[in-house]
């Protein structure tokens, strides 16, 4: 198929789509730096960004500096090689009990950074990664956001690897966390919901979200087809299209990701992106390719490092197994996520589906 051809096929749904995908809107005026107090640095245990940098973020509203309190619901074992954004979130907003939430979104832009910290909503970025001086090779990372300034072009960060007050470029920022989607976390006092919603605009429904990242990485691809971040973000992007509004946008969505996620791995991807996005597998599921589920993640468990303590391959695994008729050898990955991580949703509820199913079938058999 010609890239002219690949490209018409998965932009012409955003014509389609029943939510118009949304472009330029009001910017406020913002100061040409700033930067947040308060703020204590925690220095990462090993394998541990995720937790240390989200506990960061929760001593701006004076919570301990304990990055084992959320590592010990997001990751209860330490080698588990990812914590999802969305798990972030989910601790935040069901293990606190308090009135400090949090909220995902992608697409954002430096503009974005500096709108929210200039209103005092700290915020984390997920990004490429591979500093100095140990280069282990491309990974992913958290960085917590504390400050900007224009005229030195720089972004402050806290980062949990390589310590308090980490200044990237703007132009760093931008290149490594295209990796990502461009995600960020929000961690806001739910008194401050309204404001923040507002300062978000379009981005607040995640819906529309989603359809912006989506015209982002668009234009990315049609300026630079050899964008494999792009093409992997496109992917990204009608996938979250078909979980969060599945009659408007399934099964095209889908189709439309999956074919995105050709291109992107045509392009050589960094080996360990299946560490960290999961889209490839949810995508190829759904469309029925199993036998590469059960091939990229057979690829996964291959590599060397944490790559056996990734829940997200064994679950996804399981759902090719279960959907190809293999029962046992589903349940078998499901048992293995839910072992790496007990807190891990869907395969807890897959697991629990499966084990019911196989009572009642004996149930029934004995009858």
């Amino acid at each position: 198929m010609s890239l002219k051809r690949m490209l018409s096929m998965l932009f012409v749904m955003l014509a389609c789509l029943p939510v118009t995908a949304a472009y330029a809107q009001n910017t406020p005026v913002l100061p040409p730096n700033y930067k947040l107090n308060g703020i204590t640095h925690i220095p990462q245990h090993w394998n541990n960004c995720g937790p240390a940098t989200l506990t960061m973020a929760l001593t701006y509203y004076d919570f301990p500096a304990n990055q084992d309190a959320a590592a010990s619901w997001l990751k209860p074992t330490s080698e588990d090689g990812n914590v999802s954004p969305w798990q972030m979130v989910a601790y935040v907003n069901t293990q606190l009990n308090s009135k400090i939430h949090a909220l995902t979104r992608s697409g954002g832009d430096l503009d974005t950074i500096k709108t929210l910290l200039s209103n005092n909503f700290p915020v984390i970025i997920e990004a490429g990664y591979d500093p100095e001086p140990d280069r282990l090779g491309w990974m992913g990372h958290y960085l917590l956001m504390v400050g900007y300034d224009d005229a030195s072009q720089i972004i402050t960060s806290y980062d949990s690897y390589l310590g308090p007050n980490k200044q990237y470029s703007y132009d760093h920022i931008t290149q490594f966390w295209e990796h990502f989607n461009n995600t960020y976390i929000v961690i806001y006092n739910a008194d401050r919901e309204a404001e923040l919603m507002t300062l978000l605009g379009t981005n607040a429904d995640a819906t529309q979200n989603a359809l912006n990242a989506l015209e982002i990485n668009r234009q990315r691809a049609l300026a630079d087809a050899t964008d494999k971040f792009a093409w992997f973000n496109m992917g990204t992007n009608y996938v979250a299209l078909a979980d969060l509004n599945p009659a408007a946008y399934q099964p095209k969505a889908f189709e439309y990701a999956a074919a995105a996620y050709d291109k992107a791995r045509e392009l050589n991807l960094p080996w360990r992106m299946l560490w960290y996005q999961f889209g490839p597998y949810e995508a190829y599921n759904a469309v029925g390719r199993y036998q590469d589920v059960l091939d990229l993640a057979h690829v996964q468990l291959k590599e060397p490092g944490t790559s056996q303590y990734i829940e997200e391959t064994y679950y996804y695994a399981g759902v090719a197994r279960e959907d190809m008729g293999d029962a046992a050898r589903a349940l078998s990955n499901y048992q293995q996520a839910v072992q790496i991580d007990p807190n891990f949703t869907p395969a807890k509820t897959a697991r629990d589906r499966l084990q019911a199913s196989n009572t009642s079938a004996s149930t029934d058999g004995n009858g």
